[in-house]
């Protein structure tokens, strides 16, 4: 524990009863879980194979794993389990599978999956949005920790009691597929632990030690969890932050926080203040800021990094006045402070915020990566080779055979796989079983039905290979023998286009692991878990990203654009009168500048051919003046800065011209 600042210490030491550890932003939150594991280990208060550490994205997972790893050498972290909550539910279903009325080799289903089940189960003609609005009622009900029937009980209005009854057919069907979508990997897990004490008691003796990273971000499904595995002794450490708690869009419940002091008596409470980030100008503006929340637990990061320069307020004309500046003053700095381009962070509220800017940076040939692109899982071609992959790991799959059948496109087209459907329903057998049978296959018109037979010849070859070689190699072998890649050669117009949709493919080949002939259900299952966020990382580049998908991150120079009233604080914020999570947003923002830090809004925009005049964002208001210096109000501190730039463009011509 050498280098451990007294609070961190503690954290690590009490293993005794629950703790909730809050940490500021750039505490060093992620040390103190990876340590407190070193010393349980250690310690013997806990062997590793009955410690999990819980965070909320595969990425946290994978890098705590790594620093663990560095930190415990030999053996002795065998067994450990570091995962996601949904990691943590699919294992729990994996083992008690029979119990969830679950068979082995289940699918889980995507959000496209999802949507594509409530489309079908709505009435025809079903507009995106009320398909969309009803598939997130569902998982708000699920969210909660409702089963279908309780949904149903607790509606308090028609569309909730028609988004129950909804939730009843779906989970029919999902149950008839053998499946379960992403929601259910904790709703499940929870409502057998709450309802089984044999149960209970069982997987307490297998996790006797709960750490949870990012407690703030807990939903009830997952809070419900927590409880259920830790038990009455409460032998866990939540580690968790409330002043960036900003996913209540999603589910997410900050007072889960205050909830664990009620449900666990002893708690005690540690806080991390010393911030290893940003300088104390920095952290004064985002304390000054988040004070104007309400606080049970109110915390003061400090720092004892230097003050650094004041923060930077620009007013702008417009938002491409704003693009041009922020483009122009990365440029500058990428060349007077030789910083390399992934120094640089630009931040807004809402995506649709980044074209102008993407503008800006690309007439200065300034290199950027926008989070929040095509994710790796979304692309054509791998969709199509999961669906294939599904549907040889579960026969029951209807939507991984809906999308493998025309996958590539063969001769069966929408009015043949109506009439199997409905063959398949009078049968009683999911689509996949009732395309094998022969006196079925004798009910569609002969070319749907040999094109049918060819195509289940090739689905029963690949789940044989499925035990014979391992899943990496099984991929490869399926765009062959399924005809993806051959349809994708004829897709592209050239060879480029077609080897880089080649290489998407051995990509995920690369996805698996496991051992020769372990079969492909578990592994699509846990790749039903990845997010995209997983690959694609940027290298030496300008990132661009939401606020939202921000957390966690840290930038030498970080810009926040677009700081008017009906942005940040969002519209919907300010008719409603909630504008504490938008201020966390802000927060979470703020806190990502490690040195230099820029606030910028825009007088006017145009909306329809009309100038619209914009209002600074009241959030301004409540940062210390004395931390910001705007644009004019130091003549002295301008003309400098003026000149340092005029200078610097000087010698760029001067180097271009080779004197």
């Amino acid at each position: 524990m050498h280098g451990l600042n007294p609070p961190q210490r503690a954290a690590v030491l009490h293993t005794d009863g629950p703790l909730l550890v809050l940490a500021g932003a750039g505490s060093g939150k992620t040390r103190v879980i990876v340590e407190k594991i070193a010393h349980l280990i250690a310690s013997r208060a806990m062997p590793a194979k009955r410690i999990a550490a819980i965070t909320f994205t595969n990425k946290s997972a994978k890098e705590m794993k790594e620093r663990v790893a560095k930190r415990i050498k030999g053996d002795a972290a065998e067994g450990l389990t570091v995962c996601t909550f949904h990691a943590l539910g699919l294992k729990f279903l994996q083992i008690d599978h029979a119990k969830a009325g679950l068979r082995r080799g289940f699918s889980v289903f995507d959000s496209d999956d999802s949507t594509a089940q409530i489309k079908d189960l709505m009435p025809p003609g079903s507009k995106p949005d009320a398909i969309d609005d009803m598939r997130n009622l569902i998982s708000r009900a699920k969210n909660a920790g409702l089963s279908p029937e309780e949904a149903l009980a607790v509606s308090k209005s028609p569309r909730e009691m028609e988004a129950a009854l909804m939730y009843q057919r779906y989970q029919a069907r999902l149950s008839t597929f053998n499946a379960v979508d992403f929601d259910d990997l904790i709703r499940l897990p929870v409502q057998m632990l709450e309802g089984d004490e044999t149960l209970r008691l069982a997987w307490r003796e297998r996790i006797g030690y709960l750490l949870v990273d990012e407690c703030q971000d807990t939903n009830d499904a997952q809070y419900r969890l927590l409880k259920a595995l830790a038990g009455e002794k409460g032998l866990f450490t939540c580690v968790g932050d409330d002043d960036q708690s900003i996913y209540a869009w999603r589910g997410a419940n900050p007072d889960n926080l205050l909830q664990l002091g009620k449900d666990y008596p002893s708690l005690q409470i540690i806080k991390l203040e010393q911030n290893y980030r940003c300088s104390n100008r920095v952290l004064r503006a985002a304390n000054a800021l988040i004070a104007h929340n309400p606080h049970e637990h109110p915390k003061t990061l400090w720092s004892d990094q230097p003050d650094g320069e004041r923060i930077r307020v620009w007013e702008c004309r417009d938002s491409a006045h704003e693009a041009e500046k922020v483009a122009a003053e990365i440029h500058f700095l990428a060349a007077a402070k030789q910083a390399p381009w992934s120094d640089f962070c630009i931040l807004f509220r809402g995506n649709f915020q980044s074209r102008v800017l993407e503008k800006s940076l690309q007439l200065l040939r300034v290199p950027y990566h926008l989070s929040g692109g095509t994710a790796f899982l979304e692309r054509g071609e791998v969709k199509d080779a999961l669906s294939w992959l599904r549907l040889i790991a579960n026969p029951d799959d209807d939507a991984a055979f809906l999308r493998a059948v025309q996958s590539p496109k063969r001769e069966v087209g929408a009015t043949t796989l109506a009439r199997l459907a409905e063959l398949a329903q009078q049968a009683h057998m999911p689509m996949s079983r009732a395309a094998e049978q022969i006196g079925v296959l004798k009910q569609l018109q002969p070319r749907a039905a040999n094109a049918l037979d060819g195509f289940v010849s090739i689905v029963r070859h690949l789940r044989g290979e499925a035990f014979k070689i391992s899943p990496a190699e099984l991929v490869r072998v399926l765009a062959e023998k399924s005809g993806l890649l051959a349809s994708i050669r004829a897709q592209c117009k050239d060879e480029a286009s077609f080897q880089r949709r080649k290489e998407n493919l051995e990509e995920l080949s690369e996805w698996f692991d496991g051992g020769k002939g372990s079969g492909p259900g578990e592994l699509a299952a846990q790749l039903a878990l990845l997010s995209h966020a997983d690959k694609g990382e940027a290298g030496n580049q300008v990132r661009m990203m939401s606020l939202h998908a921000a957390k966690g991150l840290e930038f030498r120079y970080v810009f926040i654009v677009g700081m008017e009233d009906g942005t940040l604080p969002h519209e919907m914020a300010l008719e409603e009168g909630s504008l504490e999570e938008e201020r966390r947003l802000l927060y979470v923002g703020i806190t990502r500048a490690k040195e230099q830090l820029w606030l910028s809004h825009s007088r006017e925009a145009s909306k329809w051919g009309d100038k619209l005049r914009l209002k600074p964002s009241r959030f301004f208001d409540e940062l210390p003046a004395a931390e910001i210096q705007r644009d004019g109000a130091d003549p002295v501190a301008d003309a400098a800065r003026k000149q340092e730039r005029a200078a610097a463009g000087f010698a760029a011509i001067k180097a271009l011209l080779g004197e």
